[in-house]
């Protein structure tokens, strides 16, 4: 069995036809049409948030006891780094972050 060709088509749409007549196919057409859509908005919804759980878990800081994920590109830029937490703490989290 394989696809169905353009004589069978023809058959079953008169025995829907018949079936549920001409004033009910385009109800049924609308009722078919708006349960694809929400399932693509499901779908589309569910990826969204995949992709933002993806992005924070990319932002969080390395618990401790773990190695940072990025380095500092040159010595400088660690020292200068390691004097503004000694300033103020909350401002290199900030600068962390981005």
């Amino acid at each position: 069995m394989g696809i169905p060709g353009g004589f069978e088509l023809v058959i079953i749409f008169l025995v829907i036809l018949l079936v549920f007549g001409a004033k009910r196919i385009p109800e049924i057409a609308r009722g078919v049409g708006k349960g694809i859509r929400e399932f693509k908005d499901a779908t589309s919804e569910i990826k969204r948030e995949i992709d933002v759980e993806e992005k924070r878990e990319s932002i969080r800081p390395p618990r401790q006891g773990q190695p940072q994920a990025r380095e500092s590109a040159s010595p400088q830029e660690g020292q200068a780094r390691e004097q503004t937490q000694e300033q103020d703490p909350q401002a290199s989290d900030a600068t962390e972050q981005r």
